[in-house]
């Protein structure tokens, strides 16, 4: 039929196209995986680019083994803001400089002035460097002084600055708690005898001291060129104080030629350590022994040409019995410390010269060597070689002293800030 057979042709027609539409489907689905790969591949490259090409953490790792971009990690974290101002370095458990925190100072008495001027200058520079600082005075009492010291290391203080009343066999036990718990002792003007626990030790060069006595003596008396031998007589201070036998062996070394070959006569016959020395620094104890010794050997009209006085409070007794008792022409007389009234009677002309150590600059060279332990530093040291306490030899920082005398006390104690000239007047 006409129309069957058209139908056939048209429903042919369409099968054709159907086929071709099919056809071209089937294409195009194999070809979408290659076309979203080569998207994928240049988004990579996009973002290589964007990151100055390279690659974001775990990129590599997804783009070998998954061949797609990372899992979206979610929202963008919050901005916490600016960042804070840099602190500095962040400190660590090893930075010495926040190991130590507590600076303990322990000396001997209040009532004299010296002690109270070394503690409020240490404690203030130490304050002021961000130390907490304990700082007791043992009124004069060696028990006193040892309870506050074992209460200082109870309280945990992280070093000590011990200037000892008088030495006591109870130190070195107490010192070696110290030294147990890692606390660094510094021995002040006083060496600590007889323990292994003192680590440093800041004073003035007493060896020296009695050298520039003894000096003075023998260029004041000219002995040198003297036309008769010259008479003197020796005062020292505590023989149980270390400082003594430096003051003395300092002195003797340089008077001991002299007394050989006669040009210098010690009257008394007592130039031993024990027959000079004077117990406690005592000036009453200085002042009775003068009297003994000018009744006993100068009362006939022996000229007494000098006395050796190792300190201040031993020269003040010697002049004490002088003005008392002696009528001869005035001796010299030497001392150390510049204290008021010595300096009153350099000024009178009952003393001739007194050696100044500085207790400011003492008290100075004990806080930088202290600030040098708490920052983990190398104490600077001068003499690490005469000063053995009978268990160690202490490493010590010597301050040198001043001779101080009618020429020019004005100069060095007034113009220094160290005393008025209404303190002396």
């Amino acid at each position: 039929m006409k129309t069957g057979k058209c139908f056939c042709r048209r429903a042919k027609g369409l099968c054709k196209r159907t086929k071709c539409f099919f056809s071209w489907m089937i294409i195009v689905a194999m070809l979408m995986p290659a076309l979203l790969l080569c998207a994928c591949s240049r988004s990579g490259r996009l973002s290589k680019k964007s990151n100055g090409g390279r690659l974001m953490p775990g990129e590599a790792f997804e783009e070998e083994f998954l061949g797609t971009e990372p899992t979206d990690p979610g929202p963008e974290p919050i901005d916490p803001g600016p960042e804070p101002t840099d602190p500095g370095p962040e400190p660590t458990e090893t930075d010495p400089a926040n190991q130590f925190k507590k600076v303990a100072i322990s000396l001997p008495t209040k009532s004299l002035q010296r002690w109270l001027d070394d503690g409020t200058r240490m404690k203030t520079a130490l304050e002021q460097a961000g130390y907490e600082v304990d700082l007791r005075y043992a009124a004069n009492d060696t028990q006193t002084q040892i309870d506050q010291v074992r209460d200082m290391i109870l309280d945990k203080c992280d070093l000590l600055i011990i200037a000892p009343l008088s030495q006591s066999p109870y130190w070195d036990q107490l010192l070696s708690e110290a030294k147990r718990n890692n606390i660094p002792v510094i021995s002040y003007d006083r060496l600590l005898m007889d323990t292994d626990a003192v680590d440093y030790y800041v004073t003035c060069d007493f060896y020296l001291t009695g050298q520039m006595q003894a000096e003075y003596i023998i260029e004041k008396l000219d002995v040198e060129h003297s036309d008769r031998p010259v008479n003197i007589e020796i005062f020292t201070g505590d023989a149980s104080d270390n400082q003594t036998n430096f003051f003395y062996n300092g002195a003797m070394d340089v008077l001991d030629p002299y007394i050989a070959d006669g040009r210098i006569v010690v009257k008394s016959g007592q130039t031993e350590l024990d027959q000079v020395a004077t117990v406690g620094w005592r000036t009453e104890l200085a002042q009775n022994r003068m009297d003994a010794l000018l009744a006993t050997f100068y009362s006939d009209g022996t000229p007494l040409d000098a006395v050796l006085c190792s300190n201040d409070s031993t020269a003040l007794g010697v002049t004490n019995s002088l003005v008392a008792n002696y009528t001869g022409s005035y001796p010299v007389i030497t001392g150390l410390d510049c204290d008021i009234a010595n300096v009153k009677n350099i000024i009178a002309g009952k003393q001739s010269m007194s050696l100044f150590h500085d207790t400011r600059t003492l008290a100075d060279a004990t806080v930088n060597m202290t600030l040098d332990l708490l920052s983990g530093k190398e104490p600077t040291t001068n003499d690490d070689v005469r000063y053995n306490n009978g268990k160690k030899t202490v490493r010590s920082y010597l301050c040198a002293p001043l001779l101080v005398d009618i020429s020019n006390y004005k100069d060095i104690l007034i113009g220094g800030g160290y005393y008025t000239e209404q303190d002396l007047s």
